[in-house]
């Protein structure tokens, strides 16, 4: 018990102090690439990855219980496979597998588009739980340690919208893709944008162009202040969205 309260107070020092170190580095790299854009600066090339590295580290350590819990959830609900696994556009422009919990019955993608609609009946029980609150993008904090995305980042799209990216919208391929960024919490309840019916048409005509727009601002204003500013702007976001659900009986 000793050893144990030991290294848990050693590696909450070590975290802190390693944060200490990135906040310095975050704050000098904000004057070095004051002059070009975000995704060709300093804090983009040389200090973002250790941030990420350092925050999702001792995030993963925190959360190792909500993975159990979660995955023992989904396989009661609807069996396996616990994950949900699909191509997403990547960091200079390769495609990757994003990882989420699944939250949609098997085969959801063979069933319905690629939008989530309001009460899409592809979701599971558990799922809607997870959605609601964000906890089905925790897979994707073990991604940001294998360095196929970053903790904050444009929000990775479907290939068949990444394919057609011209112009300044090649910027958001110059950044690794992220677990939240503008669009995220401008569009945290995207399913009561899009509706119940037409979601991907909705999607397109009314949502893509403001994402990508975003998606853009983000990889032009690449730094650690905007990180910071995006990472609590994100909780706040999610934990307003959880109290809803869970206590005023909201978005359901």
């Amino acid at each position: 018990m000793y050893h144990r309260k030991w290294f848990i107070t050693g590696f909450i020092k070590l975290v802190a102090s390693l944060m200490g170190i990135f906040c310095v580095l975050g704050e000098l790299c904000e004057h070095l690439c004051k002059r070009g854009k975000g995704h060709v600066g300093f804090y983009n090339k040389f200090v973002k990855r250790g941030f990420d590295i350092v925050i999702t580290s001792f995030a993963v350590i925190i959360l190792c219980p909500f993975y159990l819990i979660i995955s023992i959830a989904i396989v009661i609900e609807d069996g396996f496979p616990v994950f949900y696994r699909a191509d997403r556009g990547g960091y200079k422009n390769k495609s990757f597998k994003i990882i989420k919990f699944r939250s949609m019955v098997k085969d959801a993608d063979k069933i319905g588009g690629g939008t989530t609609a309001l009460h899409d009946m592809r979701i599971t029980k558990v799922g809607n739980i997870l959605r609601k609150t964000k906890l089905d993008e925790l897979p994707q904090l073990i991604q940001v340690l294998l360095g196929e995305m970053s903790l904050i980042g444009p929000r990775p799209e479907l290939l068949k919208y990444t394919e057609q990216y011209e112009g300044k919208y090649k910027d958001i391929m110059k950044v690794r893709p992220g677990i939240t960024d503008f669009s995220s919490v401008r569009f945290i309840n995207l399913d009561e944008i899009v509706g119940e019916e037409n979601a991907d048409e909705m999607y397109e005509k009314y949502v893509l162009k403001v994402k990508n727009d975003l998606r853009v601002k983000y990889a032009h204003m690449v730094s650690f202040h905007t990180d910071i500013y995006i990472l609590f702007k994100t909780l706040g976001a999610v934990l307003k969205k959880a109290f809803g659900f869970f206590i005023k009986k909201e978005h359901r």
